[in-house]
């Protein structure tokens, strides 16, 4: 009798997917059974065997026969990942709390999602040094999430370079056709007039991090 798709994987069966789905990845092919048996120190091609007929009876492997490289990932295993790197990177929003007055405390159903911020590739981060922005909340020290980008609209947070060799994190506003300002969020310092033609901005400012 077949073996309920449902049914979770164990740990073996996790590793021997993801031994098959990197040497996919590096080689283009699948691995043999030996290569298998080698790969994760398996001790005979019968449990290699063993393995693959469990995972095709629950739907992450196909085989042909009489072939020693037939084995193919179904769509399954990379559906499974997908929603596994989701959930790593969701945190539950569990409700409100008044930094003023108190307010009501209520348990919501809902999730931060940074699986967007996670897996994109123009995403990147930067540590925070000094106080220039500390009416805006972003701290000496603090971790910021920027998104690569060369544009910039009135009023955003950006990482700005300026004139090819001082990079900073400031408000970014356009004077004129020929000046660009650099905000500063802290009234003990000056903004920074700058020619448009020595800015260039090399990410917008998306989330600020704080470790305790």
């Amino acid at each position: 009798m077949k073996l309920g798709n449902s049914m979770a994987l164990t740990k073996r069966q996790k590793q021997v997917l993801d031994f098959l789905a990197q040497f996919v990845d590096e080689n283009g092919f699948c691995p043999s059974y030996e290569e298998i048996a080698q790969g994760l120190d398996l001790a005979s091609l019968a449990t290699v065997h063993k393995h693959i007929s469990v995972l095709t009876d629950k739907g992450y492997l196909k085989r042909g026969y009489n072939q020693s490289r037939s084995l193919e990932l179904n769509p399954k295993y990379a559906q499974e990942q997908r929603r596994q790197r989701t959930a790593a990177a969701e945190i539950p929003l569990l409700g409100r709390i008044a930094a003023g007055a108190p307010v009501e405390a209520v348990e919501q159903k809902e999730v931060l999602q940074f699986a967007d911020y996670t897996g994109n590739p123009n995403v990147y981060a930067l540590e925070v040094r000094g106080t220039s922005m500390i009416e805006d909340h972003i701290c000496d020290g603090d971790v910021i999430l920027l998104e690569r980008t060369s544009q910039a609209r009135d009023g955003e947070t950006v990482v700005a370079l300026v004139a090819g060799s001082d990079a900073t994190l400031k408000k970014f506003y356009r004077e004129n056709e020929n000046t660009i300002r650099l905000q500063p969020a802290n009234a003990a310092l000056k903004p920074i007039l700058v020619p448009a033609e020595d800015v260039q901005i090399q990410g917008r400012l998306l989330a600020v991090l704080r470790r305790y």
